[in-house]
């Protein structure tokens, strides 16, 4: 098959490496152009230490011509940035491509997941999306990897499915395309909150307790927006809170980290200013879209609180700990 990969960062070139192992056909496409050149030149990325860009891949900057003759369209880039990126696939999509999304967060303003903006602009119910426990760098040197895929097209789950599952890869298929969306945006959230646990001194037991809670609220949340809640169970749910939760790999648990241990503004500004951290820019969203629908998710406003209104870290501990 033909693979479209849109977005050259560490996560959907680990996706093209994964797709390739099946011996499919790679485009990459970035808006960036040095970063294009970089990887036609040299074949390699500091994003991936260690990891060899396969020569076959082709780079390019014009995505007419990267989704040109593609069976799957990968959305690889950041949540701020799909409503731009689908906005130019429009003009070149037609009804036989596939679209798998990886993206996860809320974008701000519209409080829309990536599903939301895809469906608004492009006319079709060929869009899946993938989710679950997996740094980049894990998925490129190619270790058992579990994911969850939804759809509510089946078609296109068997097309992903094709092109994707290997010997290292295995895809769980669940009828919730919400549900993974919400648990991929919240994840790098709550990660942030557990790394100011880390960085306050407090042990893996209050890690996991954190975590634990989280649980229940992601579940509660995951029904109220109209998923299912045993979508918390998969690779999307638990799997991908727990790794995100408790490896210093995720950029969200290091910015919590500093946080709890008390870095110093300019030390944690520096860190914020180059560093994708999708938890941030999700956090904004979330807290939003549950006030506009009148949900109670606590650990949300206190991790607001904590990261936006200056609030001590010890709030977080204090309300692990109050009483229902």
């Amino acid at each position: 098959m033909n693979i479209a990969i849109l977005g050259a960062g560490a996560y959907g070139l680990a996706l093209a490496l994964a797709f390739q192992k099946n011996k499919n056909k790679i485009c990459v496409w970035s808006k960036f152009k040095d970063e294009i050149e970089d990887l036609e030149k040299l074949h390699y990325t500091n994003k991936l230490p260690g990891i060899k860009i396969p020569t076959s891949f082709n780079f390019t900057n014009n995505m007419e011509q990267c989704v040109l003759d593609s069976n799957i369209i990968v959305i690889a880039v950041p949540i701020i940035a799909v409503k731009d990126t689908i906005n130019e696939l429009k003009k070149y999509i037609t009804k036989k491509q596939h679209i798998c999304i990886t993206s996860k967060g809320i974008e701000q303003k519209t409080n829309m997941f990536a599903t939301d903006i895809v469906k608004k602009h492009i006319n079709t119910t060929n869009v899946a999306v993938l989710s679950g426990p997996s740094f980049a760098i894990d998925v490129a040197a190619d270790v058992p990897i579990g994911l969850s895929i939804a759809s509510k097209n089946k078609n296109s789950i068997e097309i992903i499915k094709q092109a994707l599952e290997s010997d290292c890869i295995k895809l769980r298929i669940s009828k919730d395309p919400i549900g993974l969306e919400i648990c991929g945006a919240i994840k790098n959230v709550i990660a942030i909150a557990s790394g100011m646990i880390n960085g306050m001194g407090l042990p893996e037991s209050t890690q996991a307790f954190l975590i634990t809670e989280s649980i229940h609220d992601i579940k509660y949340l995951i029904q109220q927006l109209g998923g299912n809640k045993k979508t918390i169970l998969s690779f999307a749910g638990v799997g991908d809170l727990f790794l995100t939760c408790t490896s210093s790999k995720s950029r969200n648990y290091t910015l919590g980290k500093m946080i709890g241990e008390k870095k110093t503004k300019e030390e944690i500004d520096n860190y914020i200013n180059n560093t994708t951290i999708e938890g941030l820019y999700t956090l904004k969203s979330i807290y939003s879209l549950v006030k506009k629908n009148d949900i109670n998710i606590p650990i949300i406003n206190t991790i607001y609180s904590i990261i936006f209104n200056n609030e001590d870290c010890e709030k977080l501990k204090k309300f692990l700990i109050v009483k229902d």
